[in-house]
């Protein structure tokens, strides 16, 4: 058993305190549903407000999968990732208490927003940005390392500043040291899936990396990563934008947002980190670290104010 980073406090629950947290799981209490989970908003006795998790069906297969999560979601420590505040051990399968974050998911965010003000540019590559360190974070410095292995828009919540929380980790995979950096793939959402994964039925890094370039698509123009076009057929986003990049026309299925605040050169520069994300061999793809590094850079130089001679040359 790994040991626990100075400082990070994990508390074991009592069922009946969060029967009564939830109203004895009320439907109107959820705020979530997995594949295999449900997840509560409870509010404990104390008014802490927090997110509790709970398996749909009772089989080993997923009473591995909630362990694997709080086994990895106990040992990291980053302001980008959702904090796991204990479990319930009381019941057949194991309730998992986490933080509360209250602003909804970046699939909310992204494909929900009628009544809300247009998203900017700023705010979406901050996201995008926070988002990429925390996966870099798992890659690189959390021991042993993880691989998410579930990086969709609907697995990164958002509070109430909009900052980014990476979540949703029962489909990850610790990778000890010293040992081989894959491990097999247990199930995927369509749409995101490193096609790489597909052929050798492995999962890497770079299956992260891949999954991320999706979600950059989606955070950029808005449109679902699996969508219908108006003839009704279903169409990849991911093969859209390969079309509209080989005839260097990126700019026509952006976001209004993110072509009314952007230039042509910052067009350019996402486009092709879009575009080396969704390489089809794993080995081509950026790691999660320059992905991240990049998109600080892209932000900082949106941040810059524009010369006035720089806006006349692009029109």
């Amino acid at each position: 058993m790994m040991n626990l980073e100075k400082g990070l406090k994990f508390k074991i629950f009592r069922s009946k305190d969060l029967k009564k947290a939830t109203n004895h799981f009320d439907d109107k209490n959820i705020i979530g549903k997995g594949g295999n989970g449900v997840v509560y908003r409870g509010v404990l006795e104390n008014q802490d407000v927090v997110a509790i998790k709970k398996p749909k069906i009772i089989k080993e297969e997923l009473k591995k999968e909630f362990g694997i999560e709080t086994l990895i979601l106990s040992n990291v420590n980053h302001v980008n990732i959702v904090k796991l505040l204990g479990c319930c051990l009381e019941t057949e399968m194991p309730l998992l208490v986490y933080e509360f974050i209250p602003n909804g998911t970046l699939s909310q965010l992204i494909h929900e927003n009628e009544n809300r003000a247009p998203t900017s540019l700023d705010t979406r590559l901050r996201i995008a940005y926070e988002s990429a360190d925390a996966l870099d974070y798992l890659h690189s410095k959390a021991s042993p390392q993880i691989i998410h292995g579930d990086v969709k828009p609907s697995n990164i919540l958002l509070d109430v500043d909009n900052t980014a929380k990476v979540s949703d980790f029962g489909a990850s995979k610790l990778i000890p040291k010293g040992e081989k950096q894959f491990a097999t793939l247990l199930g995927f959402t369509v749409g995101y899936l490193d096609p790489e994964c597909l052929m050798t039925y492995k999962l890497t890094y770079k299956s992260d990396v891949y999954s991320f370039g999706v979600v950059l698509l989606e955070l950029f123009t808005g449109k679902k990563a699996i969508g219908y076009e108006e003839s009704n057929e279903e169409s990849s986003l991911v093969s859209t934008f390969a079309m509209f990049e080989k005839q260097n026309n990126v700019l026509e299925i952006l976001d209004n947002q993110v072509k009314l605040e952007s230039n042509m050169k910052f067009i350019q520069e996402l486009t092709e980190l879009i575009k080396q994300c969704l390489k089809p061999k794993g080995e081509e793809r950026p790691t999660m670290e320059e992905v991240a590094e990049e998109l600080k850079r892209l932000r900082a130089h949106m941040q810059q104010p524009i010369e006035v001679d720089q806006i006349a040359k692009e029109t």
